[in-house]
């Protein structure tokens, strides 16, 4: 797992996706500290790493990359379980606030170089 406080290019974003099936690389952002994950086979150990390093849970969401599909509609996939928190108004593994969305779209870009 790698914290990415900067940036990480998307040929190492590929090169992480070719371990997982569909070519996708799991990460998890923080939407306040505008940090991320990548690099794990599941989201929760990716919270876990955040909740670790000082990250609070409600400021973290599950979603899948895939650094072939950069630059098109389906290159980021906000699906996780780790999404689900009813007491957030989130009752699937979806992130189904837009303004949220809108917000960890505008994290990962900045952070994928």
């Amino acid at each position: 797992m790698q914290i990415v406080h900067t940036s990480i290019s998307i040929p190492e974003l590929q090169k992480m996706s070719e371990k997982m099936y569909g070519g996708l690389v799991k990460a998890v952002v923080d939407v306040e500290k505008n940090i991320m994950v990548v690099d794990a086979e599941l989201h929760a150990d990716e919270e876990i790493l955040l909740l670790d390093q000082g990250s609070q849970q409600e400021h973290l969401w599950g979603i899948n990359i895939y650094p072939d599909k950069m630059g098109t509609e389906g290159w980021l996939e906000f699906d996780s379980m780790i999404n689900i928190r009813p007491q957030q108004g989130n009752r699937s593994r979806s992130v189904e606030n837009k303004e949220v969305q809108k917000i960890i779209t505008s994290i990962v870009k900045r952070l994928i170089q």
